[in-house]
């Protein structure tokens, strides 16, 4: 049932873009912010850009110093500052390049970029980069990473400013007074999960994602217990999500939820999950590097810790990719000039330094990478280590599939929601979400040969 919605809902979108394209043909979409597929105009590189952020609020002060400084750099240049939460902003651009009302420039990650270039919304910055003076300074890895999501052309979409990592936050002060190691392996995190937990006195070993972006964390979960190091079988056509060792991880993983969750898991997202780990007390958390200031902030540095996620029992440690945050340019611009000149401004050395220290993520500017800052940062630093030190194996979600952030939320996010209450079986769950992904894979092979 949810396959054929999916192909009703491609449809439907596909209709909705040829007839803006229509539109936009006869001279509609000319304030600079049209529907996806224009070609917009480079501009006299001066003059106003919109930039949308991908994450709006959480990274808001951070982007308002760059542009401020941007600004002081480039007086004839205006910058409009538009934040949109993380998990709205899929939606509201997918509406902008089907109806109008796109930026010039805003946040392309891996996720989401397939999806995006499909609908030909985005501006290939291939000529650009390699005339600009950010080639050959940005990390080749991220690189590679966003070439490989743009789903299937080899163009680059996005011009690369972070990479993230997964990290298990836990309270060091609770296990300490609880006399337990760290949750180094996954033995360790569910035994630490149960003694910490005291239910009547609202005291929980841990709190899990159960609302908006509880997919890629289930996964994690998923692969790190099974061990299972592939996205896709030896075929490539088939995906591993379903397999009965992943099932099996699931039904554990997800049987943590009420019993040493809170009951309001099921319905937070990142950042509600985040708040109610910084002023509760509750002892683990799984995020990532971009929570670190936040715990920062409402614990300082002596009462938490955050370490890579766990390992096997044999020190084996299975992780899923984490998608490169970047910086597109949208094609319908009709200010490309500036809006270029934006993107290289913001992942200069310093900019991009100072926007990575605020994150806690790892930056993609190669001498940014360099900076003092991340060796005081200590889950940056484990994270970085972990990830060259070969005890690591990364799974590599398909970002290149165009369904795939929607199949990854929008379309099976309530129903991991049943998971959690028990309405839903954990392998009719893996089940379906194979199905749509198998169905997706083959539609992206055929079209790409």
């Amino acid at each position: 049932m949810m396959i054929s919605n999916r192909r009703s809902r491609r449809t439907v979108t596909a209709v909705a873009l040829g007839s803006v394209l229509a539109l936009a043909a006869t001279g509609c979409g000319d304030d600079g912010s049209g529907a996806g597929g224009g070609k917009g105009a480079e501009g006299s590189g001066t003059g106003k850009i919109v930039f949308w952020d991908n994450n709006g609020g959480v990274r808001t002060d951070a982007w308002k110093a760059i542009i401020a400084d941007f600004e002081k750099a480039n007086p004839k240049i205006d910058v409009e500052y538009v934040g949109i939460p993380a998990t709205d902003y899929q939606s509201k651009v997918d509406t902008a390049i089907q109806g109008g009302g796109l930026p010039d420039v805003g946040g392309v990650g891996a996720a989401m970029l397939a999806g995006f270039a499909a609908q030909n919304a985005l501006e290939p910055l291939d000529d650009r980069l390699a005339k600009s003076s950010l080639n050959g300074k940005l990390n080749k890895d991220m690189v590679t990473s966003v070439r490989s999501a743009g789903g299937g052309d080899g163009k680059l979409y996005s011009v690369p400013t972070s990479a993230n990592n997964g990290v298990l936050y836990y309270r060091s002060d609770l296990f300490e007074k609880a006399g337990l190691d760290e949750p180094a392996t996954w033995d360790a995190f569910y035994e630490a999960a149960e003694k910490l937990t005291d239910a009547k006195k609202n005291e929980f070993g841990y709190t899990i994602r159960g609302g908006a972006g509880s997919i890629a964390q289930a996964l994690d979960a998923m692969y790190g217990q099974s061990g299972i190091t592939s996205f896709w079988d030896a075929s490539g056509e088939k995906t591993t999500v379903n397999d009965p060792r992943n099932v099996k991880a699931l039904e554990k993983y997800a049987g943590l939820f009420k019993k040493v969750t809170p009951a309001a898991d099921l319905n937070n997202d990142f950042t509600k999950m985040v708040a109610q780990w910084d002023s509760g007390t509750i002892g683990m958390l799984n995020h990532n590097l971009g929570s670190y200031q936040d715990h920062v902030k409402a614990l300082g540095t002596d009462k938490f810790r955050g370490i890579p996620q766990p390992t096997l029992a044999d020190g084996k440690r299975v992780q899923v990719s984490n998608p490169v945050d970047g910086i597109g340019l949208f094609k319908n611009s009709k200010n490309k000039e500036a809006a270029w000149k934006f993107i290289e401004f913001a992942t200069s050395h310093a900019q991009n330094s100072t926007f990575n220290e605020a994150a806690g993520q790892v930056p993609a500017n190669n001498d940014a990478a360099e900076d003092a800052w991340i060796a005081k940062a200590e889950p940056t630093k484990l994270a970085a280590a972990a990830l060259t030190d070969g005890s690591t194996t990364i799974v590599q979600l398909p970002y290149y599939l165009p369904d795939w952030n929607t199949i990854s939320k929008a379309d099976n996010e309530p129903n991991f929601q049943k998971v959690l209450n028990g309405d839903m079986s954990a392998e009719e769950f893996l089940d379906t979400v194979a199905g749509q992904l198998n169905e997706a894979q083959a539609e992206w092979r055929q079209r790409n040969g």
